[in-house]
């Protein structure tokens, strides 16, 4: 009977022992689960053409471009907040011609999300997105000039609206009909002649300086934006993003386009391929030309900017 007393109570030790164990490791593993997830990715691609003795002909050239993105994501039941910081920078060489750039971006973007209902794939959001370069730009080959300097446009959009959100984030759609955008043109050269849109400098007949020119330009409307990402194939990821504003004030439904497509080519952990397009249309970019041959530069009216991109490289991401 003792023996049966002793063998009973062990087992209930035992078993509520493994029950305590038990629970406290699931209460130690829900505590570590984190809302946060990141993104560290750098890259560096590469194309490069040499010629000898080639009948064809053609230049030496070589071309670099870093690029680095930094992710920040949170997300529970309710809330969820999306931080990206995207810097790019790239170099083109060739014989017998300067060093020019090809690529030169920083661009910030956070979007702060909350929802009702759980089940609810639909958030009101609150959205910031600032984009500049890091160095000049210049008309090649005319390095003299700058056509545009660090701050010299900077763009700055915040607004609020709604977003819907996939359950895996692979699909967002933002509506924001109260959007703001800040044009920033920091170069007083820059600003005397307008460009980007800022107001000009105002001259008298002898050319004398009366005004300088305005260093910003505020504009209120309508943002909507989506970005898809998704994998085409095993090993290519696709990153299709869209921005079209349209500004209350000033002639409204003339829209600016900004539109990114991405390919990414993963060859193995540490060596990728980029094939990219990026379209671009702001009726306040204007262009240039000397169209008489007097030397005198005419403002003209905006072009769709186009860019397109393919590299191999390295990848590193942590």
């Amino acid at each position: 009977m003792k023996l049966k007393l002793i063998v009973v109570f062990f087992l209930f030790f035992i078993s509520n022992n493994y029950a305590f164990r038990a629970k406290d490791t699931i209460s130690v593993h829900e505590d570590s689960i984190s809302n946060w997830e990141k993104l560290n990715n750098i890259q560096l691609l590469f194309t490069q053409n040499s010629f000898v003795n080639w009948n064809a002909g053609g230049n030496n050239s070589m071309s670099g471009i870093l690029k680095t993105k930094f992710v920040r994501n949170f997300k529970n039941n309710y809330t969820s907040w999306f931080n990206e910081i995207k810097a790019n920078y790239g170099l083109n060489k060739e014989d017998s011609r300067e060093l020019r750039k090809t690529d030169d971006l920083i661009e910030l973007n956070s979007t702060f999300g909350y929802k009702t209902q759980v089940e609810s794939n639909w958030y009101y959001s609150a959205k910031f997105n600032f984009r500049t370069q890091f160095s000049n730009g210049y008309k090649y080959p005319d390095t003299d000039k700058p056509i545009s300097k660090f701050f010299a446009p900077a763009y700055m959009f915040i607004g609020i609206g709604t977003e819907y959100s996939s359950k895996n984030r692979s699909l967002k759609i933002y509506i924001s009909p109260i959007t703001n955008k800040t044009t920033f043109v920091l170069d007083q050269t820059l600003a005397n002649e307008g460009a980007f849109g800022v107001k000009p400098a105002i001259y008298n007949d002898s050319n004398v300086l009366l005004t300088k020119g305005e260093n910003t330009k505020m504009e209120f409307g309508t943002l909507l934006t989506g970005e898809w990402n998704t994998n085409v194939m095993e090993n290519i990821k696709m990153a299709n993003r869209l921005n079209l504003y349209s500004d209350y004030l000033h002639n409204y439904g003339n829209i600016d386009v900004n539109w990114e497509l991405n390919f990414d080519l993963t060859i193995n952990k540490y060596i990728s391929a980029n094939i990219g397009t990026h379209l671009l249309f702001d009726d306040d970019v204007k262009r240039k030309e000397d169209v008489n041959n007097d030397g005198t530069l005419d403002l003209l009216g905006a072009r769709i900017q186009l860019k397109q991109l393919l590299g191999i490289g390295f990848n590193y991401l942590f």
